[in-house]
């Protein structure tokens, strides 16, 4: 039995150190792991996917996807809990938490290879960290290997020429709504970080990084990036805000990003994968979006259906829910 948890992950993994995050504010003795110091064999033993991050308990066993990590660790450690008790904002937390894992991604990873700066930044990033003692020779040859690679790779979350201007310009009209969100409270959701602020900045937290949007967070949004350095060793601050309380600035992000882009790509993502489709395009707003489906996210689309499913008493989620355009297939 070791002593404490692992957390083997990577400090460019805007999942594994939303974990990381969720760790330290829960006061759970942990040991954070960089991926390429842990040992294949651990890694090999405890990992049923080639993903981080990855959790090994003090038990010997393995958890993986950050969603699930947290929620595990959420029955084990409840307190502090990070749902709000009003069953309105508990609800739109989660509903936060699969917009920030899912569609927040594809704002970091298309910014973060989508530029010669960004590319550059990030290739040699992830070389010096994968092999810390190679020459400076070796190094550069390693970070060209990855650039070459993860452009390759970018076609996943949808990034391509037709599709960046919709992603840059609903990242940019984002960011200006989180400020104004955050005008007036540290967190989400009020005094304290609850489980969207966990999946929305493990992907803010990964653009603060890069070289362009980092630049766009610092020139325009204090109160964001004062909101991604206190997530880094969040604490409570003061209770949780009721519905009433974060809805005025928290409705439009509803409106404007998750209804009007994310739900609409999730259902036809879905759709897409039902039918066996290689491709598929679904109109967000005033522009059609096409790529290829994303498997995966059918399975975390499935978790939230049943989150929103033991719900009790959603007369007044589902007026919200509709008036946000996220109604309509939210029950399978």
């Amino acid at each position: 039995m070791v002593e404490g948890y692992r957390i083997i992950g990577a400090e460019m993994s805007p999942y594994s150190v939303k974990v990381r995050a969720y760790f330290r504010y829960k006061d759970i003795p942990h040991h954070w792991v960089l991926r390429n110091a842990a040992s294949q064999a651990e890694y090999q033993k405890h990992a049923k996917i080639p993903v981080i991050p990855l959790v090994v308990t003090p038990e010997g066993a393995g958890i993986q996807d950050s969603t699930p990590i947290i929620d595990r660790m959420e029955e084990l450690f409840p307190e502090p809990s990070i749902h709000p008790d009003d069953p309105v904002a508990r609800f739109i937390s989660m509903l936060i938490e699969e917009f920030g894992d899912e569609w927040g991604n594809k704002w970091m990873f298309h910014y973060r290879w989508a530029r010669d700066v960004d590319q550059r930044a990030s290739a040699g990033r992830i070389a010096r960290m994968m092999a810390p003692k190679a020459s400076e020779a070796e190094l550069a040859a390693f970070a060209e290997q990855v650039r070459t690679r993860m452009t390759g790779r970018v076609w996943f979350v949808g990034s391509s020429e037709a599709n960046a201007p919709q992603i840059e310009s609903g990242f940019q009209e984002m960011l200006g709504l989180l400020e104004a969100h955050l005008a007036t409270r540290p967190y989400l959701f009020g005094g304290r970080p609850a489980y969207g602020d966990f999946g929305l900045w493990g992907q803010f937290y990964e653009l603060w990084t890069d070289p362009t949007t980092g630049a766009l967070i610092e020139g325009n949004a204090p109160n964001v990036l004062a909101w991604i350095h206190r997530m880094l060793w969040p604490r409570a601050e003061g209770a949780f805000q009721s519905w009433q309380q974060i809805a005025p600035t928290m409705m439009p992000i509803l409106t404007k990003q998750v209804g009007r882009m994310f739900w609409p790509w999730t259902l036809a993502n879905e759709k897409a994968l039902a039918d066996g489709a290689e491709e598929f395009s679904v109109r967000l707003g005033d522009h059609v979006w096409t790529q290829k489906p994303q498997k995966y996210h059918a399975r975390s689309l499935g978790m939230l259906r049943a989150k929103y499913a033991g719900t009790p008493g959603r007369k007044d989620l589902d007026m919200i829910l509709a008036a946000a355009g996220c109604l309509a297939g939210m029950l399978a």
